[in-house]
C-alpha cells in the first residue's frame, strides 16, 4: 500500500536527491517536504510545508504520514555558533522525530555522519552521536541511520571551499583503506537511494550503515 513520505531537510544536497527519488517511486503515493521558507517550485505530488521548527504546536499540525526522512544538518561556521548548530543537528531533529513517533509514525530514516559518537571529544561529532542516541530511545518500530563520510555531488550555490574539499577527497579516495575506508567521500545521490532503499524494505529494528552498507542498501559497488 502506498504510503506518505515527510522530509525535513529537503533543499539540502542530500535531501534534493531524495525528494526526486520519492516523487518516482511507488512505494509512496504522496511526499510532504517541512521548510522554514517556500523554496521549492510545486511539483505533482509534493506537498511545501511551511513550518516554525521551535514551535511544537506547529509541527504536530502538520506532522502527518508514514515515513520520515531527515537529511537535515549545518556546519559550525554556517550556523554561527555551536548553540545554533544544536539547534539545526539535535533539536530540529530529535523534536520532529518524538513528535512523529507520538501521532503514528512507524518508520525514521535518518542522516547521520561518519564518526558520530556520544564520547567523541569534537563537538560536532558528539552532537551527531547525541541525536542518534536520543532517537533511538524513542523506540521506532523500524529506524535507519546512515553515517555517511563527506558528501560529493553538485551543489546550487558551491563554495570554494566545498569544491577544494570535494577535490581533496577524491583524491584521497584510494589512499584511504582498512578501517579508514569508511572515511572515502560518498555521492549524496547515493546515501539518497539508500534510504529509499531501506524504507521500501521496511526491516524493523535499529539499523546503522557505515560507508559500505550504505552503498550495498543502494544497489552500487563497493
Amino acid at each position: 500500500m502506498p504510503r506518505t513520505a515527510v522530509v525535513i531537510g529537503a533543499t539540502g544536497l542530500t535531501g534534493s536527491n531524495l525528494v526526486n527519488l520519492l516523487l518516482h517511486n511507488n512505494a509512496f503515493d504522496q511526499v510532504k517536504v517541512l521548510l522554514r521558507k517556500p523554496t521549492l517550485k510545486p511539483r505533482a505530488g509534493l506537498e511545501s510545508i511551511i513550518v516554525d521548527f521551535e514551535d511544537e504546536n506547529n509541527l504536530a499540525a502538520v506532522l502527518h504520514g508514514d515515513v520520515l526522512f531527515c537529511c537535515i544538518g549545518t556546519t559550525r561556521r554556517k550556523a554561527g555558533s555551536q548553540e545554533q548548530f544544536r539547534q539545526v543537528d539535535f533539536n530540529i531533529p530529535v523534536r520532529c522525530a518524538t513528535l512523529a513517533k507520538r501521532q503514528g509514525f512507524g518508520q525514521f530514516l535518518l542522516m547521520s555522519s561518519v564518526g558520530a559518537n556520544v564520547h567523541s571529544r569534537f563537538f560536532y561529532l558528539r552532537t551527531k552521536g547525541e541525536t542518534e542516541q536520543a532517537i533511538i530511545r524513542l523506540g521506532f518500530n523500524s529506524l535507519h541511520i546512515l553515517r555517511p563520510s563527506a558528501l560529493l555531488g553538485k551543489r546550487d550555490q558551491p563554495r570554494l571551499g566545498s569544491l577544494v574539499g570535494q577535490f581533496l577527497v577524491q583524491v584521497f579516495y584510494f589512499l584511504l583503506q582498512g578501517r579508514w575506508k569508511k572515511y572515502r567521500g560518498i555521492k549524496a545521490s547515493t546515501v539518497a537511494k539508500a534510504m529509499v532503499a531501506a524504507a521500501v524494505k521496511g526491516e524493523a529494528g535499529t539499523h546503522i550503515y557505515e560507508s559500505d552498507a550504505i552503498k550495498e542498501m543502494a544497489g552500487e559497488p563497493l
